[in-house]
C-alpha cells in the first residue's frame, strides 16, 4: 500500500526558515508565515521536510486513494516559492489573472519574490483555498 512521504511533523518552522541562505528569500519566507497564519487562522506546521502547512483535510478519492494535507502552504526553494493552493475552483484562475508574476505547475503557484505578486491577491487566493478544499471535504 502506498504511503504518504509528507506528513505533519514536530519540526520547527522557524528554524527551518532560518535556514534558508539567500537573506531576501529568508525575509519573504517570514512574511509569507504571517500571511498565510493571518489569513488562515491556523498555526503553521511543517510537512515533511520543506513544506510549511496551515490547517489540514482529510481527502478521499474515487480510486480510494486517500491521506491527510494541508488546506494551504509553501516552500522556499532554492530558485523559487513554491506556493501550495487548491486546484479545481474556478475563482482560482480568475484570481491568478490578479496575482502578478508567477508560473502554475500541476498543483504549484511558484512565485520569485513577493514583490513580484499583489499580496491582497495571494490572501484572497489562499481563504478561497481554504473555504473550495472545507467544502469539498468536510469533516
Amino acid at each position: 500500500m502506498y504511503e504518504l512521504k509528507t506528513k505533519p511533523n514536530d519540526d520547527s518552522v522557524i528554524a527551518f526558515i532560518e535556514t534558508v541562505e539567500h537573506e531576501r528569500k529568508r525575509d519573504d519566507a517570514f512574511r509569507l508565515l504571517d500571511i498565510f497564519a493571518e489569513t488562515t487562522g491556523y498555526e503553521a506546521s511543517m510537512w515533511g521536510s520543506r513544506i510549511i502547512g496551515f490547517g489540514r483535510y482529510h481527502y478521499k478519492y474515487a480510486s480510494g486513494h486517500e491521506g491527510d494535507a494541508p488546506l494551504v502552504g509553501f516552500s522556499p526553494g532554492k530558485a523559487r516559492f513554491s506556493l501550495y493552493l487548491a486546484t479545481g475552483d474556478t475563482r482560482r484562475e480568475e484570481l491568478l489573472g490578479q496575482l502578478g508574476k508567477h508560473k502554475t505547475g500541476k498543483a504549484c503557484v511558484y512565485i520569485n519574490k513577493l514583490a513580484d505578486i499583489d499580496v491582497e491577491i495571494l490572501r484572497a487566493l489562499i481563504s478561497q483555498s481554504v473555504r473550495f478544499l472545507q467544502e469539498t471535504y468536510p469533516e
